[in-house]
């Protein structure tokens, strides 16, 4: 059956549909998963989701994606993700980025071992682990998979654990930038997803600089913004801050920034007040960002999610972003 870790995974779900002179009559059903709880197996398939109550699930497994990305891929694209969230203390080991900002966030305080190290596996590992040490900072490391699944196995013999996983989702600008469709919520959505946008929805304005109000929810999103944080928010050259305002009051917020040869928007810091949401507000944030980046040259946008998010990742596969890879972040024992 299905774990939590399947969630934003492509996955084959065998149901009971009915009876038949006694006998049980199935139906496949294929798609990637949004949602797992104790009572129902959400799924989106080519023909839109599905809800599939637990008691008619047969039988359920993840199935490997319709196209696996490759090495040079998922190595461009981290690298995109690198550049969008620029720690400033930064070290190499060949061709791996050792990355610290006084702890905020793990992104930005981990070791990206893509690449050649120059120096077999386990030197680097243990050099990776001085690196932080001198900063007196745990050791962290982020694993790209499959591409650092060597790494991956390595860390596993040290005894090294794992934080969640997380979803590192694409889609062509082409599709963010379409004129969105006007429907109703899907009311078998997870609480917190935000319906497809309608054409009633506030403007979004863009700064190349974040407000205080802006600065003061992501503050309470990432528990506080040390002065490191502000470097990362801040520091590329191509970046726009969303805020989405109703009579004043920010309720919706989004950072976008163009890196990787101006090929990516990364979409992150996405956040909407809970008293807000289910507007189609978090959508609005991210079609305005995906018409800037256009207009900068960009062709495919990709944001991080973690996979039990199940309500973030219903919202942006709606939005059709799908799994390019997933990555753990390994923290030393």
């Amino acid at each position: 059956m299905l774990r939590q870790q399947d969630v934003g995974h492509r996955i084959v779900v065998r149901r009971i549909v009915g009876i038949r002179e006694g006998r049980p009559l199935f139906s496949d059903a294929l798609g990637e998963l949004v949602e797992l709880s104790e009572t129902h197996i959400t799924l989106v398939t080519a023909g839109g989701p599905l809800r599939v109550p637990v008691g008619e699930v047969h039988r359920a497994k993840r199935v490997p994606p319709a196209r696996r990305p490759t090495a040079v891929a998922v190595v461009d694209l981290e690298s995109a993700s690198d550049e969008a969230w620029p720690a400033p203390v930064r070290g190499r080991l060949g061709d791996w980025r050792l990355r610290s900002a006084a702890g905020w966030t793990g992104r930005a305080n981990s070791a990206l071992p893509i690449g050649d190290p120059d120096r077999p596996l386990p030197a680097a590992l243990d050099a990776v682990q001085r690196w932080y040490a001198d900063l007196g900072q745990p050791a962290l490391v982020n694993t790209p998979l499959p591409l650092a699944a060597p790494v991956g196995a390595e860390l596993d013999a040290r005894g090294w654990t794992a934080r969640p996983p997380v979803l590192v989702q694409t889609v062509p600008l082409t599709t963010l930038t379409a004129p969105p469709p006007v429907s109703t919520p899907d009311a078998t959505a997870p609480e917190r997803t935000d319906p497809p946008p309608t054409a009633d929805l506030p403007p979004v304005a863009l700064a190349a600089g974040p407000t205080d109000d802006w600065l003061a929810i992501a503050a309470d999103r990432k528990g506080g913004l040390p002065e490191a944080a502000r470097h990362v928010l801040t520091a590329v050259d191509r970046i726009r801050f969303a805020e989405l305002r109703v009579d004043g009051r920010l309720l919706a917020v989004g950072r976008g920034t163009v890196t990787g040869g101006g090929r990516w928007l990364g979409v992150s810091l996405l956040e909407v007040l809970p008293e807000a949401r289910r507007r189609g507000y978090a959508a609005a944030v991210v079609r305005a960002l995906a018409g800037w980046a256009a207009a900068e040259g960009a062709t495919r946008a990709f944001l991080q999610v973690e996979q039990r998010n199940v309500g973030a990742v219903a919202l942006y596969h709606r939005l059709g972003f799908t799994t390019h890879h997933t990555y753990l972040t390994r923290v030393a024992p």
